[in-house]
């Protein structure tokens, strides 16, 4: 191929936002001054951990991002992931009941999280009620979940070493839970980019009458997307467990805020249409880094909560600001 044709093909791509360029840049920007402000931040044990701290959001917004592009949200992420880590304690070699299901734990609590999204999709696309309230109402429904699982008393102990050896390291220095993820993303960016769920997500985001009249099916797949969302919550939940050794309600406590942050962030667009997996996964990789950076600076944890908070409010305001008249928006 000539070096005219590569150019043109780079625009393409560029041009048509498959590659979260603002995000790669902002991501670069951020590790650079970390680095001059602190030598430490490149060192390789460092980026292990930057890399290990990411993989549970990376798989949380694979799920979250096709909802999004969809323009509907799902804010059941913290209830769902205390459901996936609570199932899946008490399906491993446990200290609380004698049941020891080894790996099948983990699609057992994945699907038992899917069935909380299959009631949200079915709220939201039979009953047509908002997405947030939906989701809102099921992330109460596996928090109580959770908390009937023994969530009052002592939170169950995993015994399983093959099913805690996923958090040690596997290759690279990287541990179990980092390939997961890996799989996860790059199945959620194959989903995105040669599958029919992908392609139509954009399209109900883009324009929901057009994709209707166009004969696309538009409750079947959004109802999809709100199952495959839940199914990545709770696969993370069954992460969390094996990275922390027991099954917990709070096991999901605080990933909503740094999941929808690192969509923002990355530029998926809250109102649909737009974005994609791999600028979820780089939005979630810059709160990440910002985090760490604090903590190598020693940072109080509150301060951390206003720049993070600060980061994802500029981020805000940058992403919809040219869509204020598609959202209503009046001044």
């Amino acid at each position: 191929m000539t070096a005219m044709g590569l150019q043109v093909r780079a625009r393409r791509i560029l041009g048509h936002g498959a590659i979260p360029v603002p995000a790669l840049i902002a991501l670069l920007a951020v590790s650079g001054v970390l680095t001059i402000l602190n030598t430490r931040f490149m060192s390789v044990t460092n980026l292990q951990t930057i890399v290990d701290q990411t993989a549970i959001p990376a798989v949380i917004v694979v799920g979250l991002t096709f909802v999004v592009l969809t323009g509907s949200i799902d804010l059941s992420v913290e209830g769902v992931v205390a459901v996936g880590s609570m199932v899946t304690s008490l399906l491993v070699m446990n200290d609380r009941n004698d049941l020891a299901l080894g790996a099948l734990a983990v699609p057992v609590a994945v699907i038992v999280g899917g069935g909380l999204g299959l009631v949200a999709g079915l709220a939201v696309t039979r009953l047509r009620i908002p997405s947030f309230l939906a989701t809102i109402a099921t992330w109460y429904i596996g928090r109580g979940i959770a908390e009937l699982l023994f969530g009052d008393k002592a939170k169950p102990r995993v015994l399983d070493e093959g099913f805690i050896a996923w958090s040690h390291p596997l290759f690279l220095g990287f541990s179990g839970l980092v390939w997961l993820a890996i799989v996860v993303v790059l199945f959620g960016l194959l989903l995105q980019q040669f599958a029919r769920f992908g392609r139509y997500a954009y399209a109900i985001g883009g324009s929901e009458e057009t994709t209707k009249l166009s004969g696309i099916p538009v409750r079947r797949y959004r109802l999809g997307a709100f199952i495959f969302s839940s199914l990545c919550f709770a696969l993370a939940g069954a992460m969390v467990t094996a990275r922390t050794g027991v099954g917990a309600v709070a096991a999901g406590d605080g990933q909503l805020f740094l999941a929808v942050s690192g969509v923002v962030i990355g530029g998926t667009l809250l109102i649909g249409g737009r974005g994609g997996v791999l600028h979820s996964v780089v939005g979630v990789l810059i709160m990440v880094v910002i985090a760490n950076g604090m903590i190598l600076a020693d940072v109080s944890p509150y301060w951390q909560q206003v720049v993070q908070g600060a980061v994802v409010l500029v981020a805000v305001i940058a992403t919809v600001w040219r869509q204020r008249a598609r959202l209503r928006v009046i001044l």
